[in-house]
């Protein structure tokens, strides 16, 4: 990983949008830095576009929408992309999976839910769970004591043995059905909200993120970069970021863009 402050100028010229994950990439501590608005609001006004894209539910992902300087955001790791259209006053909600397959995929996360509940001490079902519609997320660190990585890999562990696909993030362990991740509904949302395809734009992106769920867009962006803290994931990281920032979190974040946009 290199140090931000040596991307290259000519890349910078060509970067046309900018994908980030939220939880200990734009907060510090669980809030949100007034210099991360900032920075989003300096991105967009420079023509570029701001897109998280985040394990965080639907309920949180409505407002985001609506309420953020972004251009659209993924959510729930794949699960879905919400879109606001402020002129038209519209939503967009695009979901990998139909609602009867989302009501069937519950039943099947709920048993793995007591599963997991039963076999990982400490860990509990994450509190904004009543306000998801694709996943199960599991709190091994943000309102409880935090646990050793040893518990979130066991916790994945029983996700994957139930067939499962299973993410690691800063603070939960997200589980779904599916064969979609941050990377593939990131792909689809530029196809039809952007009408670009993003294989062909990879170089006009730069993805910023902190943790092993962030490892496929990672892997898939040249221009990928790791606030300060990721480098506490290292070992688990299946792609490494191309950059890494100084500072962590939100601050990290703020950093990357001052760079990008020669502030």
């Amino acid at each position: 990983m290199k140090p931000i402050d040596t991307f290259h100028q000519v890349d910078k010229t060509g970067i046309r949008y900018v994908l980030t994950d939220i939880d200990d990439t734009l907060t510090v501590n669980g809030r949100l830095p007034a210099v991360v608005f900032a920075a989003m609001e300096n991105l967009q006004r420079a023509g570029i576009r701001v897109v998280p894209i985040t394990g965080r539910p639907a309920g949180w992902c409505d407002h985001i929408a609506r309420m953020w300087p972004v251009d659209g955001l993924v959510g729930e790791n794949g699960a879905f992309y919400f879109r606001y259209d402020d002129r038209q006053k519209k939503m967009t909600r695009r979901y990998w999976k139909s609602k009867e397959e989302r009501i069937s995929d519950r039943t099947r996360l709920d048993r793995i839910r007591e599963k997991v509940l039963a076999e990982v001490p400490g860990c509990a079902v994450a509190a904004d769970q009543a306000y998801r519609e694709a996943d199960l997320a599991i709190d091994f660190c943000e309102d409880v004591p935090a646990l050793p990585m040893s518990s979130a890999q066991a916790i994945q562990t029983i996700f994957e043995a139930a067939g499962a696909t299973a993410k690691i993030s800063s603070i939960h362990v997200n589980g779904w059905f599916g064969d979609y991740d941050k990377l593939s509904m990131s792909r689809l949302m530029f196809k039809e909200v952007f009408k670009e395809q993003m294989d062909a734009r990879r170089d006009q992106v730069i993805f910023c993120g902190d943790s092993p769920n962030d490892s496929p867009m990672f892997g898939f962006f040249p221009h990928s970069v790791g606030v300060a803290n990721v480098r506490a994931f290292e070992a688990l990281l299946e792609a490494s970021p191309t950059w890494v920032t100084r500072a962590e979190g939100g601050f990290g974040f703020a950093e990357m863009v001052n760079v990008i946009l020669d502030r």
